[in-house]
């Protein structure tokens, strides 16, 4: 009778399974030998064990120069595939955007009244009303921009009505003020006193009464006797 057929999955025996681990491992490390041996070949074999042991076999001096030549010759191709996509990705982004940037441009031209030649009447239609549109939000704007700026206008002179009054106010109150120049002495005040003056003590007319009586008048100008001449 042959052997059956072994069924690949864990093995639940933990003895067995460290048997058959150290076996098939041998057996592993045999074949990776041989073929390096038979067939001229660069062979590098690791195994790490459950209990995270290390098993090695290479058929070249080194296994850190086989790995970087396996390095090279893996992750060398995939940077190759990679550039390849990328260049290709990018050559369709160029595509894209150069496709946008020639609409835009045409259309920015027929906005401008240019090219209209190739438009069919549908397009020119559909032109037309978007150049409408575009002139209504443009006079809206316009008009909301000078209704902004009459109410700043407004502000500053609702402003300035409040600050006027009060100066106004104070500079009639200055004017207000009353400012009466005292009137010019009369000349009666300030009248000089007559040499003949009997009022002068200690001094007695030789001319007699008729003298004073003759320089009485002079003394009594405008009818006003200074209080201080009076006897």
């Amino acid at each position: 009778m042959g052997r059956g057929r072994v069924v690949l999955k864990r093995i639940e025996n933990k003895i067995n399974r460290q048997v058959t681990f150290t076996k098939r491992r041998n057996g592993l490390l045999k074949k990776a030998y041989e073929l390096s041996v038979l067939c001229d070949a660069e062979v590098a074999l690791i195994i790490f064990s459950n209990h995270g042991k290390l098993y090695e076999f290479c058929s070249s001096s080194s296994m850190l120069k086989t790995i970087e030549k396996y390095q090279r010759c893996s992750y060398g191709s995939q940077d190759a595939t990679q550039s390849v996509n990328e260049n290709q990705n990018t050559y369709q982004d160029y595509m894209r955007l150069k496709t946008r940037v020639d609409i835009l441009q045409q259309s920015q031209r027929n906005l401008l009244g240019e090219d209209l030649g190739p438009l069919s009447t549908k397009q020119l239609e559909q032109l037309e009303h978007q150049l409408e549109n575009s002139l209504k939000q443009i006079r809206s704007t316009k008009t909301q921009a000078m209704l902004d700026q009459l109410a700043d206008l407004q502000r500053k002179l609702e402003e300035l009505s409040n600050e006027v009054p009060f100066q106004v106010s104070w500079e009639a109150g200055e004017q207000a003020i009353p400012y009466n120049r005292l009137p010019p002495p009369s000349e009666g005040f300030f009248q000089p006193l007559s040499l003949h003056s009997t009022l002068q003590n200690g001094y007695n007319n030789p001319m007699g009464t008729d003298d004073a009586s003759i320089t009485a008048p002079a003394e009594n100008v405008n009818g006003y006797i200074p209080g201080w001449m009076q006897l």
